[in-house]
């Protein structure tokens, strides 16, 4: 298997959580908005980091297996674990952690000083 096909196995069913969270939970343009720049920043730190790895010869490509298209010196497969964990780690949050949203009064969950 290449790294290319191992990174569509997890880049596919982030990119359908994201959707699916979006159109459950009516994420609009903002939500896009900021897991995009989550995902850019990610991506250059990722670029930046795995270039001075592997310049630094700390690890090695098995260079059959990749598309042979780099970022500097980060191979393009490498960027696929970050834009996974940015698509995937907001859509699971929005859709397992938020629930309908109830007023909340002052005095629910603190006890009264006697």
């Amino acid at each position: 298997m290449t790294y290319l096909g191992l990174a569509a196995l997890f880049l596919v069913p982030a990119a359908v959580l994201a959707v699916a969270a979006a159109v459950l939970r009516g994420l609009g343009a903002r939500w896009w908005a900021t897991t995009g720049v989550v995902v850019a920043v990610l991506v250059l730190l990722t670029v930046v980091f795995d270039s001075l790895m592997v310049a630094a010869d700390l690890f090695r490509y098995g260079e059959g297996a990749l598309s042979g298209l780099r970022l500097w010196l980060a191979p393009l497969e490498d960027l696929a674990w970050p834009v996974a964990a940015a698509l995937a780690l907001p859509a699971l949050w929005e859709l397992l952690g938020r629930r309908a949203r109830e007023p909340v009064s002052a005095a629910d969950g603190v006890e009264e000083e006697r």
